[in-house]
């Protein structure tokens, strides 16, 4: 069909978090979305098996990567974009709103070298742009209110929604973070579910819900409308806030959302150097 990217997956059960590599069949011009760079918290070690698999799968499929697509800047797991960049020389490409993010975190982590200005992205999109991929096109949404950055990117019959919408046994993305927002989370989400039903629908998370026994990225805007457990049809905005807010009040902060945001501020390249030839990573005591 000349309108259906291939699409394919890689999930990190470390975070649990899924990375695609999607292309053009006619053309193998390629996209990567929401790579991820390995990293241990107990020492603060990084590693590249992750993002090693992608770059593996573009070489055994003779694809050519055009570009490296973030859908937010991640509070769950570091991005691999800035290493993926070095390797292929592919641009990274994330949301306008990214500036707003970086403002308020260049400021926790004390991060001077950070200017708010989305610079250390290669081009930042909006609402409406379009980036080229082969015979296809990427066509950007603006879908705030799990962050304020969030894009999704619509590729032919493909949409890549990160962490907007889960799996319909599992709902939908929590909009406590600085800037995050319910109610613009129910408009984004609404205006995904107005897309086809038959577009397939790739999430950027699966936490593997009870009664189910295998991990899953991959839906549909139908099976969103019918049967997602935060956000089916027929629930209200109202509704969907109260019922948002009350579970976020419950949610922990993810496990590595101090060394994933002072990374992926950065566009996945880690803090400067220190005097002592050493790297750092910074923890914000008792900040949030």
């Amino acid at each position: 069909m000349p309108n259906r990217p291939h699409v394919a997956a890689f999930f990190d059960p470390a975070t649990f978090t899924v990375s695609y590599v999607v292309h053009d069949p006619a053309t193998l011009s390629a996209a990567i979305i929401d790579p991820v760079l390995d990293f241990s918290p107990r020492n603060a070690r990084t590693s590249t098996g992750s993002a090693d698999a992608l770059l593996d799968h573009v070489a055994a499929n003779g694809l050519t990567v055009a570009w490296l697509l973030e859908t937010h800047a991640h509070a769950d797991h570091l991005s691999a974009a800035h290493y993926l960049r070095g390797k292929t020389g592919a641009p990274i490409v994330i949301g306008a709103n990214i500036v707003a993010v970086q403002e308020t975190f260049a400021a926790l982590f004390g991060a001077d070298d950070v200017t708010p200005d989305g610079s250390q992205f290669d081009r930042l999109v909006d609402e409406g742009d379009v980036l080229p991929l082969g015979r296809l096109d990427i066509r950007v949404l603006h879908t705030p209110g799990h962050t304020p950055a969030c894009v999704t990117w619509l590729i032919g019959d493909a949409v890549f929604v990160g962490d907007t919408l889960f799996m319909p046994d599992y709902g939908t993305a929590r909009s406590d973070f600085p800037g995050g927002s319910a109610e613009l989370l129910y408009h984004s989400i609404r205006r995904i579910l107005s897309l086809p039903g038959e577009t397939r629908m790739f999430v950027g998370h699966d936490y593997l819900p009870a009664g189910r026994r295998d991990y899953r990225w991959e839906t549909s805007v139908a099976e969103q409308n019918a049967g997602n457990v935060h956000i089916h049809e027929g629930i209200g905005e109202a509704d969907f806030v109260a019922a948002r807010r009350a579970r976020d009040a419950l949610l922990e902060a993810p496990l590595l959302i101090l060394p994933s945001l002072q990374v992926n501020i950065r566009a996945g390249a880690l803090p400067p150097t220190a005097d002592n030839g050493r790297i750092y990573l910074k923890l914000p005591v008792n900040a949030i």
